[in-house]
């Protein structure tokens, strides 16, 4: 069965993130970036996930940390990932379980975020860091104007979206004016 590739929108939503080791702050910074109201629970919390827009409860994890989540991330030990997953589970709430496939509703991939592009690849959990050497090979061959592509494309979108261009109709057209790009340069 395939995965359903879906980007979060979690800006002013909570997700709860249990670990309070390494594992755990190398997940922190994208919960905060997305704009999410992260709790962090683990009976032992680095000082790297203290911070001021984050609520810590240091004690071990309770299914009932999850009641009002929209999205938890599983940064522990093994035997507490599944404990979250099984919760989750329970309560509809999407987790990922940091190394643990067996344990997730959710796979993270390696992301890449460029000039307002996101790029995320998932091996589906099986090979992360796989995914990251894909990540790195994109961002080889992205082009250095990658702005200016993205610039282009909005404005073009919204002189069709006005227009009633159908949307299969736009990808070539798109590719047009992305080369025109180039014509305009070399002139």
């Amino acid at each position: 069965m395939e995965l359903y590739p879906v980007f979060l929108h979690l800006r002013g939503r909570p997700a709860l993130l249990v670990g309070g080791g390494r594992v755990a702050s190398g997940k922190i910074e994208a919960l905060l970036t997305a704009g999410a109201r992260v709790t962090v629970v683990a009976p032992r919390i680095d000082a790297s996930l203290r911070r001021q827009d984050v609520r810590i409860v240091e004690r071990a994890f309770e299914p009932s940390d999850l009641d009002g989540q929209w999205f938890a991330v599983a940064a522990a030990p093994a035997d507490v990932n599944r404990k979250v997953a099984l919760a989750a589970e329970e309560r509809r709430v999407f987790v990922n379980a940091v190394d643990d496939a067996d344990s997730a509703s959710a796979y993270l991939g390696g992301v890449l975020r460029k000039a307002g592009v996101t790029l995320a690849i998932s091996t589906d959990g099986r090979a992360p860091a796989l995914a990251g050497l894909l990540r790195e090979a994109l961002e080889a061959v992205l082009p250095p104007d990658l702005d200016a592509w993205v610039r282009t494309a909005e404005g073009l979108r919204a002189q069709w979206k006005e227009a009633g261009v159908p949307i299969p109709d736009r990808r070539p057209l798109l590719l047009l004016a992305l080369n025109r790009l180039y014509h305009q340069e070399a002139a």
